[in-house]
Parts: C-alpha cells; structure tokens; sequence
C-alpha cells in the first residue's frame, strides 16, 4: 500500500500521442476490470483518483465486460462535462460481442457497427483514439484502413491506432496509409514488459521509423514484477484478472521454470529497495523511458494498487540503474536473422 501523503510530490508527466500534437499522460488507466472486478462505484474512484493525479489519457475497448466499461466511462464522463475536453479517451473494435458472421473482424460491416456501437456507450461524438484490437488474417488490410480514414472525415474519430501487430503487419498499414493519403496509424499497442522485450526485435524499429507511438499493456507482466510470486509456490488468491489465480496465469509454469524471471524480479527489488521505491514502480519508471514509448498502460482493481502505481510518474531511473535492468532482461536470441551479439540483422532505427 503507498502512503498517499508520500505523493504529493509526484508530477505526472506528458507526451506527444505518437507523430501527432495531442498530448497525453505517460500513465494511462486500463478499465479491463472495469465493470468485472471493479463495479461502477470503484471504477469511477479510480478515474477521479487518476485524474487528481494529472492522468489525462483512458484506454478501454468494446469487449471490457462486454461494453460495460464503456458505459461506465460514459457515465462517468456525463456526471462531469467539464473534463470531457481535458480527457483523451481511447477504444477499441475487432472482436465479437454478438454471434452473427459479421460481428468480427477488421471489416467495414463490423468496425462501422462496433464503432457506432462504442459511441453510444461512451456518450462521445468522437473517439480520441480509435483502435484495431489486433490483426484480421482475412479482410484485405486496405479495407479496414479506409474505413478508418472515411471514420476520421465523418468526425466520428480524431486519431487511429492497432493492437498486437507484428512487424511486417505494422509496417504494411503504415506504408498503405502513407501510398494511399490516407490517416496515419498513430500508435501500437503491444505487450510490453521486463520479462518480454520481444517486440524489440522489430517493432520498435518500425515505431521509431515511422513516429508510431507505443502504449504497452501488461507492464508489470500479470504481477510478476510487483514481487507477489515466489520462485516454485503457485500463487492464490485474486489477482488483476478476478478471484480465480489460474486466470491469466497460463504462463506460470513456464515463467517459474525459466531462471531469467527470477533474475529480472531481483534486479528489480535490488534497485527498489536502493531508491526505496516499490518493485511496481521500478518497473514502470524503466519502461516509460523505453525508445518510442508515449504511455504505460496501467490496470488495478483497488485504489490502494493503483496509487502504487501513479507514484512511478516522474520517475527516471539513473543510467546505473537503467544499465542494470537493461542487462538482466535482454531478450533472448536464439540465432539467425537477430543473433548471435554482434551480427544482428537488425537496421538502426532513422
């Protein structure tokens, strides 16, 4: 629990929302429990609390409970008119709410009923940031970009993001939005953490290289750099996902198995408990000061959680500090076309 008296000196920070000139909070509040293990009355505290705290930037989408984090958002934006303007509101379309053939996808039938659909929910005449929430292997990728870009003219959204792209998926969209004059993808979000730095490989050269905003999701890796797993002693209890501990833990074996976690999660506590910081905020801080990152997506269920995490903005780790983490939780390359040190393939970012 963080003493609330220990952050009034806390500054959140502001970062230009990828290539644009809206800006945004380098923390941004998740709302996936909102409506799940959150109710309406805990998630609005939470909104009011990130919001005292300077936070400016929300993320949710379509599938949260069902809609119902849109609509608790919605509420909460219509019970307070005036931070409408303030608010940079961020959701997503691509999944299926209802059974019909065409409830999914990346298609122009289903984004232009999803989208409709999260604009009612949230009670907005535009979303700030409109996402696809990942990858459609069928629809051809010109399609879902021009329905985007016709949502951009109509008003009914101001900027365009995508979710849980690869590589080559991420450079294609923007190299057809750019060929095609068409509204630029603005930002990525990817999971993002210490014990997976993946995405390194290619998609943050991508980002760099094309002014792509990153908004990593699962920065403390489901818990894992909160410090609250203990090395072969399966976890009980509720986590950020609900009162049953399997869910959302498909990777505990393997991540217990694997003795990198272990030296990742010491890393971390070594360096909290030099700057008397939480392991929590260690990890945030760290990851906020990644290349191309404009803002850490945060997800708690309690206040209490959520404060913990509100005290990493304005945090900066030192070079040592930074250097240390950096070295412990180098991603692991096998060989060829990333490996071995030295010989990367890897182009250096523009």
């Amino acid at each position: 629990m963080t003493d609330r008296s220990s952050m009034k000196g806390v500054r959140m920070e502001y970062r230009p929302l990828g290539g644009t000139g809206t800006v945004v909070s380098t923390l941004c509040l998740g709302t996936m429990t909102f409506g799940n293990e959150s109710d309406q009355h805990t998630s609005h505290a939470q909104l009011d609390r990130f919001v005292e705290h300077g936070g400016n930037f929300v993320d949710t989408a379509d599938v949260y409970s069902r809609g119902t984090s849109e609509e608790i958002i919605g509420r909460w934006l219509a019970a307070r008119p005036a931070l409408r303007d303030q608010m940079v509101i961020a959701t997503k379309g691509r999944f299926p709410i209802g059974g019909g053939p065409n409830d999914h996808g990346l298609t122009r039938t289903h984004l232009s009923r999803a989208l409709d659909a999260s604009l009612g929910r949230l009670g907005m005449e535009t979303i700030d940031l409109y996402q696809a929430h990942a990858w459609d292997p069928i629809t051809p990728l010109e399609e879902t970009l021009r329905f985007f870009d016709d949502a951009v003219r109509a008003g009914k959204i101001r900027y365009i993001g995508v979710s849980n792209f690869i590589g080559w998926q991420l450079q294609k969209a923007a190299v057809l939005a750019d060929l095609g004059g068409l509204a630029p993808i603005v930002t990525l979000q990817p999971q993002y953490n210490l014990l997976a730095r993946d995405i390194e490989f290619e998609l943050v050269d991508v980002c760099r290289n094309e002014d792509i905003g990153i908004l990593p999701w699962s920065p403390l890796a489901g818990g894992w750099l909160t410090g609250k797993y203990r090395r072969d002693h399966v976890p009980t209890g509720s986590s950020r996902l609900g009162d049953n501990p399997e869910r959302g833990m498909e990777a505990y074996q393997r991540r217990n198995a694997r003795e990198r976690t272990w030296r990742i999660i010491d890393t971390v506590r070594e360096v909290a408990e030099g700057r008397s910081a939480t392991m929590s905020q260690v990890a945030l801080g760290w990851l906020a000061d990644r290349p191309a990152v404009t803002s850490v997506i945060l997800g708690a269920r309690t206040l209490d959680q959520l404060d913990d995490n509100l005290a990493a903005a304005g945090l900066h780790l030192s070079e040592r500090e930074t250097a240390l983490l950096d070295q412990v939780s180098a991603p692991e390359v096998a060989d060829y076309p990333y490996g071995p040190p030295g010989v990367q393939q890897r182009s250096r970012p523009l």
